[in-house]
């Protein structure tokens, strides 16, 4: 078993900041997230956006004294919360308690070993006390982070008061704290203009927050304004453009009004959700109002300033050495030793024998391991001359360019796919001769249309029927439940400019040729354009990569999950065939494809399966009739 050891130190519970209380609601494209603020302590939340009606709801939020919470009738105390002990963790299972309700617990000291999805974790505490209560038992499974596993005091004295403490009084308590309790921390300086609470002395008016324009957003950039200070908003009016994960996408308001204040400024990266993007005022002459408005509780959102210009490093003179304190006499027989701190030391190379510890009994501590100074300075030790920095690549060599969000996001996902999802691939050729044939044909018929299949069109009519046909291979891995979907859904890949995204071709196994061929064209000009909504990229059940028009002959693509299967497409080349002729041969269309399957839902019998499905659409292209 991997033992991991880890430092914890009791921490309480953060308390939100008094504010006003935050609403989720659904948001659609174009839509922005709208909360109106009045005089008092409730606040009446406003949000907006086609279909929606218009709802409103009172909320009160109490005002939660600051510093440490804590059980209000008893003694003074500290709550252990279960920590993230892996990347990963989402709940922990205790598998030992190291210590006993009673027991001192000195510096160092392993309190509890915790199963987590990697590992079984030993963590050790920082501080003395006193192990008062032990809230969750040994065994217990699925113990989510930040619950609360124990209690701490600092002198056993208090720890009868805890006796018949339970881990549904200790949620009750933190829930709703005594108005009377612990006085709250002295409030800091007032500013010169003083910063009053938003919607305490203002005009009425509206908030506009960053809503999630996507599933997988959680981030956006501010691309562009479209309105400025001061001007007139009336409905229906585009307000800003931001770049999310997927796509840049503008959304509008849906009242008239005036634009009263911008609180995120043009180029600004990276805006959390909800943060508050601007002001709006529905009289004109509230507008100087909010001139020096300040948003308080809510992070300040910076624009990162660019990076500075590489500089030659001027050699700095060495700083004289501070005299080292007398060396201890390295000390004989058994070093007593934190698990933490002969971690540290190991990974310093520090010789434990010189360390002098001050825990108890003269153990080594983290602090010890972190204080230490070698004995000798090495004198004759000239430092190396330090391992010089990179050097500097010449002007005009490389251009960093900044990572759009929605390369970020490309970046992610694809690594969490080959990470995360099991791969396998299957390839085949097709021979695409009566495709080819039935497209000239078709083309000829509906010039005067001004419509023109392409051979992708084909190949997403074969996908979808051929979804239809094997429905594994139209599924998604759900985590828990494998969902099998009855109507195919086809993403198709496009580069474009930012990035790769992918534009759906709803209900495509229903359609006809030229109904697909002129949603591909319209999804795939406003995917390139930027003004693909949301609607229009997320989800599908099963992927297209076409590379076949660049002449790549085949390649294997990366599953967009929680898809099952992507499609990767080759150019059709000419080759010879064995046949019974005169010849001896025929020449041919030859098409290569390779279908990428998560082997959580397909299996290989199945993806071969899929794949003859696919190839018999395609080379009796007369079948996708019946």
């Amino acid at each position: 078993m991997f033992r991991l050891v880890l430092g914890l130190r009791p921490a309480c519970p953060r308390v939100l900041p008094p504010g006003p209380a935050v609403l989720g609601s659904r948001s659609s494209p174009r839509t922005g997230h709208l909360r109106r603020f009045h005089c008092g302590a409730a606040s009446r939340a406003v949000s907006l956006g086609p279909g929606f009606s218009r709802r409103a709801t009172f909320l009160r939020c109490p005002r939660l004294a600051g510093g440490c919470q804590r059980l209000y009738s008893l003694p003074p105390h500290q709550k252990v919360e279960l920590p993230a002990l892996s990347p990963t963790m989402q709940t922990g299972t205790i598998a030992r308690w190291e210590k006993k309700e009673g027991d001192k617990i000195s510096e160092g000291d392993l309190i509890a070993e915790v199963e987590t999805d990697k590992a079984t974790v030993g963590f050790e505490m920082l501080e003395e006390c006193y192990l008062a209560k032990i809230l969750v038992p040994e065994g217990t499974r699925d113990v989510s982070i930040g619950s609360v596993i124990c209690i701490t005091v600092e002198t056993p004295d208090l720890i009868a008061a805890f006796k018949d403490v339970t881990l549904d009084s200790i949620n009750a308590s933190g829930a709703a704290p005594s108005p009377a309790a612990s006085a709250p921390p002295p409030p800091p300086p007032a500013p010169a203009a003083p910063a009053t609470a938003p919607g305490s002395s203002y005009p009425p008016h509206m908030k506009i927050s960053l809503p999630a324009l996507s599933p997988t957003m959680t981030m956006g950039t501010v691309q562009r304004w479209e309105k400025k200070v001061g001007e007139k908003l009336s409905e229906g009016d585009l307000l800003a453009e931001i770049e999310t994960d997927k796509a840049t996408i503008g959304f509008e308001v849906q009242e008239e009004g005036y634009l009263a204040k911008i609180m995120v400024p043009e180029g600004t990266r990276d805006v959390p959700l909800g943060t508050p993007l601007c002001i709006i005022v529905e009289k004109e002459s509230d507008i100087a109002a909010f001139k020096d408005y300040v948003e308080t509780g809510v992070v300040e959102v910076a624009t990162p300033p660019p990076p500075p210009a590489p500089t030659p490093q001027a050699a700095a003179p060495a700083a004289a050495p501070t005299p080292a304190p007398a060396a201890a006499a390295p000390r004989k027989g058994r070093v007593f030793v934190s698990p933490l701190a002969k971690k540290l030391a190991t990974e310093k190379g520090i010789d434990l024998a010189e360390v002098s510890g001050t825990g108890p009994e003269g153990r080594i501590t983290r602090k010890d391991i972190e204080n230490f100074v070698p004995s000798k300075a090495a004198p004759a030790a000239a430092p190396a001359p330090a391992a010089p920095s990179p050097a500097a690549a010449p002007a005009g060599t490389f251009t960093d360019i900044p990572i759009s969000n929605i390369r970020k996001i490309i970046a992610q996902r694809l690594m969490q796919s080959k990470q995360t999802i099991p791969h396998y691939y299957l390839s085949v050729d097709v021979n695409m001769d009566q495709v080819l044939e039935l497209r000239k044909e078709l083309n000829d018929e509906v010039k005067a249309q001004n419509i023109k299949l392409s051979v992708n069109d084909f190949i997403i009519k074969a996908s979808a029927l051929a979804c239809l046909k094997v429905p594994e291979c139209n599924s998604s891995w759900m985590d828990t439940v494998i969902r099998q979907n009855h109507v195919v859904d086809v993403s198709v890949a496009v580069s474009t400019a930012n990035g790769l995204i992918t534009p759906i071709v709803f209900n495509a196994h229903i359609k006809g040729l030229a109904t697909i061929s002129s949603d591909v064209s319209v999804l795939a000009a406003k995917a390139r354009e930027g003004k693909l909504q949301p609607h229009e990229f997320q989800g599908g059940t099963f992927t297209i990569s076409n590379l076949g028009m660049f002449g790549i002959k085949n390649f294997s693509a990366i599953i967009n999950p929680p898809q099952s299967c992507i499609l990767a497409v080759g150019g059709s080349e000419k080759r010879l065939l064995p046949a019974d002729n005169e010849k001896g041969f025929d020449v041919a269309s030859m098409m290569s494809v390779t279908l990428s399957c998560d082997h959580r839902v397909v299996d290989g019998a199945v993806g071969a399966q899929w794949l003859a499905e696919f190839r018999k659409f395609l080379e009796r292209p007369i079948t996708m009739l019946l």
